[in-house]
């Protein structure tokens, strides 16, 4: 049999069953009294749920699919994604979603997408496009699809195949989902008193936000407070549903969110309740007397209407790094067994109850040598280069728990992640007279606790140390929950100073450490990049971002007074050696990000990259330089505070190396021996994966990139050093030239 007969025969054994919508089609009871909600509250529901926190929007316009498979034979597949059953046990009809990226001019906007199978098989795949290129081709698309058949431990290739065909998709609406006998609720009890949110309750009364549309699947999104029996909603706590139905294989994925997240909201502080959520009548989740932490939030995936498919859903890795979506990591970088058996047994031992961090470290201030540091953490690096399950679920899994720091501001207006462009002088930091809006006369500080003790957290989050949570999780499977993960932490970065610091409205990451300046940029650069179309926030993130180059530009790359030496000067950035040197690697962390902004498409990044690239260049090729040093962990830059700044690297270097050391030939055996390393061998811990020159090597590949000829000899120099890590153990800094 065919998929297309396969798939016909789905469809009419469907319709036969539900009839017009009259029968309901398998599922649990609405009428369970633990998915239920109270008679009182059913009378209420309506009116509650269109309440404040509820988003109302239009629905997208239906996705261009095609239900009939037409591809060509001949047609070349764009790229491809491996199906890998996970378990020892045959699946069928097994539904799919992922996010896939695409390069620019590879997917027309108008086009569609079929699946051609290993063994032949055409796979009717569904589009839902999130954002275009500058040219309007694709950029980010959430692909889904139904797959016949994965044997056990089986893994299928599937190659994604462009096709004109524009046939009008078909999706299935709410009422079929709830015909079916669909129920979730999440309850919490404080001191006694019940709060309920049920999700189907929520999805009729209409306010309903639809995610993915088409014949293959369809999600919708309600939000609502969590309210008594009495429809007394509580201030501060907020259930959010994602409800992606599979119509094809009568499976629903429930995601379950539940936010302290308000941004203006009175009092704000921690809850203990007891949390439990339950599907489809049965209790699937308890946990009692969680603390839930101020401007926090927790996340649980479940499924309707049968087991999760045990399907890891692998992409194809040199395409996802060729549409320079991610960093140009080394692809022969072998992740060797042990690392992943590591890996796996680092994230079982970690917390990953709701308000836990999983990978994460806790203080995130914590400073030296760090697995979450770097454009991708060491465990997302990991996963990119291996596809592997056990790295995926790491990588998700912190990912989810992203959430549980307590910088989650969201607007009851809009229902989004907080804008710095609505509230130009909103800010963590700085007085209450600092953030008055002098165009509306209001003050934009967010409410304070009324006690430390009731918003206390054992989490500290900073942008200086701040791991890339949710780009690449976002970016391969479409969640929403990861879109807004970045959202948030894009948008924290830049109001989390004082106002009169940062340009109010502009966001400036000038008053930051340099390396606050990097980890915050590479952010502002990812949320700009795949943030979808329809947005609100895009263009707010888009301005934001602007202002930044645009300032790094004027007074750097534009300046006749900017340094020779091409290293940042502002902020936090001379604070080494008495105030008269800087950290290398913090400046390699801003140049590495602001070549991963370059690659995403921003032309004025790499306006920027061409002035940036001069430092990492010349301190490993530069005359009066030797590359042996060029990773030291600081530099004097000048020989005063008030005096002017080193015109030369080798003025740098004469300031910096001990002069015995000065009069040794570079990289020789008496160099080697002096500095006790062998010869050849860089100083900054050149055997770590994550010392000072692997810190150094992104930003020598984006040189070597745009650098020209002294680009390409620094690359070279660097990689004729004797000792280099073993990236197969952490390969969070292999990027190499594209």
């Amino acid at each position: 049999m065919t998929y297309t007969q396969y798939s016909s025969t789905i469809r009419a054994v469907a319709a036969t069953l539900c009839g017009s919508l009259l029968v309901a089609c398998g599922g649990g009871s609405s009428s369970d009294n633990n998915a239920s909600m109270s008679g009182s509250m059913n009378a209420t529901a309506a009116s509650i749920y269109a309440g404040r926190g509820t988003i109302t929007e239009t629905p997208p316009k239906a996705p261009t699919t095609t239900p009939a498979i037409t591809a060509p034979a001949n047609t070349a597949a764009i790229t491809n994604v491996r199906l890998e059953n996970t378990s020892a046990i045959a699946q069928s009809n097994v539904p799919v979603t992922f996010g896939q990226v695409f390069a620019p001019g590879h997917l027309d906007r108008s086009a569609t997408l079929v699946g051609r199978l290993d063994g032949g098989e055409m796979v009717q795949l569904q589009i839902d496009v999130k954002a275009t290129h500058t040219d309007g081709s694709v950029r980010h698309a959430i692909v889904s699809g139904v797959v016949p058949g994965i044997g056990a431990s089986q893994t299928r290739t599937m190659d994604l195949i462009p096709s004109a065909t524009t046939a009008a998709a078909i999706s299935p609406n709410v009422s079929q989902l709830l015909s079916s006998g669909f129920t979730t609720s999440v309850n919490a009890t404080i001191a006694g008193v019940r709060y309920t949110a049920s999700a189907d309750e929520l999805l009729k009364s209409g306010k309903v936000v639809t995610w993915l549309a088409g014949p293959n699947v369809t999600e919708w999104q309600v939000s609502a407070p969590l309210v008594t029996a009495n429809g007394v909603q509580h201030p501060h706590l907020t259930a959010r549903f994602a409800v992606r139905w599979y119509e094809g294989a009568r499976k629903a994925r429930v995601d379950v969110v539940i936010e302290n997240a308000w941004a203006y909201e009175a009092t704000p502080q921690n809850f203990t309740y007891d949390a439990q959520v339950i599907v489809a009548g049965k209790a699937v989740y308890t946990q009692p007397a969680l603390t839930h932490y101020h401007h926090a939030r927790w996340r649980k995936l479940f499924w309707w209407g049968g087991s999760e498919p045990t399907v890891n859903i692998k992409h194809d890795v040199a395409y996802l790094i060729g549409t320079r979506a991610l960093p140009n990591y080394d692809r022969s970088t072998e992740i060797p067994e042990t690392t992943l058996a590591s890996l796996q047994k680092t994230w079982n031992a970690a917390n990953q109850a709701p308000m836990g961090v999983g990978m994460s470290v806790k203080y995130m201030p914590q400073t030296g040598g760090r697995e979450d540091i770097g454009l991708l953490p060491s465990w997302a690096a990991t996963y990119l280069l291996s596809m592997d399950k056990r790295a995926k679920e790491a990588t998700l899994g912190t990912a989810d728990l992203a959430g549980s720091w307590s910088m989650h501001y969201r607007d009851k207006d809009t229902g989004q992640p907080i804008s710095l462009i609505d509230y130009p002088y909103m800010t963590i930091l700085g007085r209450q007279g600092d953030t008055k809006n002098k165009a509306t006369g209001k003050f934009e500080a967010f409410p304070a606790c009324p006690a430390s003790t009731i918003c206390k957290t054992p989490y500290t989050h900073d942008v200086s140390h701040q791991p890339a949570f949710a780009y690449l999780p976002y970016v391969v499977t479409g969640d929403h929950y990861y879109l807004e993960e970045l959202q948030f932490w894009g948008m924290y970065n830049v109001f989390s100073s004082n106002p009169g610091y940062r340009g109010n409205i502009q966001g400036l990451l000038k008053p930051e450490q340099v390396r606050g300046q990097a980890w915050a940029l590479r952010t502002l650069a990812e949320v700009s990049y795949i943030t979808p179309d329809n947005d609100r926030l895009k263009p707010h993130f888009e301005r934001v971002l602007d202002s930044n180059l645009d300032w790094f530009n004027a007074n750097y790359t534009d300046s006749a007074e900017a340094n020779k030496l091409g290293v940042l000067t502002n902020g936090y950035a001379v604070v080494y050696l008495g105030k008269l040197g800087v950290g290398p690697w913090q400046d390699d962390f801003f140049t590495s990000a602001v070549g991963h902004a370059s690659e995403l498409g921003f032309t004025k990044a790499t306006k920027l990259l061409k002035w940036k690239v001069q430092f990492p260049i010349a301190r490993m090729v530069g005359e009066g330089a030797c590359y042996i040093s060029g990773a030291m962990y600081s530099m004097k830059v000048r020989d005063s505070e008030t005096g002017p700044f080193y015109t030369t690297i080798a003025q740098a270097f004469q300031a910096s190396v001990e002069p015995e050391l000065q009069k040794l030939q570079c990289g020789s055996d008496a160099m080697g021996k002096s500095l006790k390393l062998t010869a050849g061998e860089m100083t900054g811990y050149s055997s770590a994966v994550t010392g000072y020159p692997s810190n150094m090597q992104p930003a020598l590949a984006y040189g070597a990139d745009v650098g020209g000829a002294e680009g390409v000899k620094a690359w070279a120099t660097f990689m004729s050093r004797s000792v280099k890590p073993n990236y197969g153990k952490g390969p969070q800094f292999n990027v190499v030239p594209r």
